[in-house]
């Protein structure tokens, strides 16, 4: 901005002599920090808030800096890590402050437990507003907080895979984040969801998109494969598989982290932590529903049972004349 004793003539060739000064080098050496921003997806009820819970406090013990971030209208994500506690959700505390005539601070929503940083979106009370639209308006929120400019090692966001909107497909569509990982069972449901997702990164990646997936956590794993067999053909790798075993069960439902390093279960959190962080983001190969179908027996699925057609005699009870048409038909030319 120019003075008041600075002529406009002066002002104007300053001006032209800082154009011409270039700018700094691009940093050509070894990257020291670099955020890993990963999205999980899976079906509600499969076990996403227990393995990022856990998962995000094993990290945390091996000396990485965590941020995990519920993105699921129930908000129960960091449930496990705070021991059953509500987190004040983010879309719930910027109404309030907004109401008040205040401004959200990081303290509002952001709690800590042994290394974890943990924080909820949130999302409308049923019927009174869309859940996709309530994630786009916390994100909005997160980078007024500085968002990107937060020094975390890995950013973990626990995604409802199951429901299809805008919202929800944020990271993916707008490459908010470098890789996905899918949680998912050995049951036809989880594994259509965990195929939507990958369906998803690959419409994407032919826009131009640059989010791939970067493996599948086989959760509730009780031997049959159908998972394992689902990574395989959709070419991604299995991270960890975690078993039905009832300590499990017994401990998550009491809000007890089973990640630590001293549990039973902690070296195989340990090697997910690893898995997660190494495992590079590939395209996915989408199944079709004869192939997902394919995965499971007949008696199952029920796909040996043969479609038929209804009738007008069927949806009116009536019996139909087939009366001939009296539409005038021109022959071609």
């Amino acid at each position: 901005m120019s003075t008041a004793n600075e002529k406009p003539v002066q002002f104007v060739d300053r001006l032209r002599q800082e154009a011409f000064v270039e700018p700094d080098a691009v940093h050509t050496g070894e990257v020291t920090k670099e955020t890993q921003i990963i999205a999980i997806y899976g079906k509600g009820g499969i076990g996403k808030s227990f393995t990022l819970a856990n998962l995000s406090y094993m990290m945390a013990q091996q000396g990485k800096k965590v941020l995990l971030i519920g993105c699921d209208p129930k908000s129960d994500t960091t449930s496990l890590l705070f021991g059953g506690k509500a987190c004040p959700t983010i879309i719930e505390t910027s109404s309030k402050k907004k109401l008040a005539g205040e401004e959200v601070k990081i303290g509002d929503v952001c709690f800590i437990r042994d290394g974890v940083y943990a924080m909820e979106l949130g999302g409308p009370e049923v019927g009174r507003g869309c859940g996709g639209r309530g994630i786009i308006h916390g994100f909005e929120t997160l980078e007024k907080l500085g968002f990107h400019e937060w020094g975390f090692d890995f950013v973990l966001l626990d995604f409802l895979g199951d429901v299809v909107c805008g919202g929800f497909g944020l990271p993916i569509a707008r490459d908010m984040c470098q890789k996905v990982i899918v949680v998912a069972s050995n049951d036809l449901q989880s594994l259509y969801v965990a195929n939507n997702v990958c369906s998803a990164v690959e419409y994407f990646r032919k826009l131009g998109g640059n989010v791939g997936v970067a493996g599948m956590v086989i959760n509730k794993d009780d031997g049959t494969g159908e998972a394992q067999a689902f990574a395989t053909n959709a070419g991604i790798p299995v991270l960890a598989a975690i078993p039905a075993n009832e300590d499990i069960r017994r401990k998550s439902a009491s809000y007890e982290i089973i990640g630590t390093p001293d549990s039973a279960w902690g070296p195989l959190f340990a090697e997910l932590a690893q898995n997660v962080a190494d495992a590079p983001p590939v395209r996915p190969k989408p199944q079709t529903q004869d192939e997902l179908l394919g995965l499971f027996s007949a008696d199952v699925t029920g796909r040996d049972f043969v479609m038929t057609p209804a009738t007008e005699v069927d949806m009116t009870g009536k019996t139909v004349i087939d009366r001939p048409t009296l539409e005038v038909v021109y022959d071609e030319v």
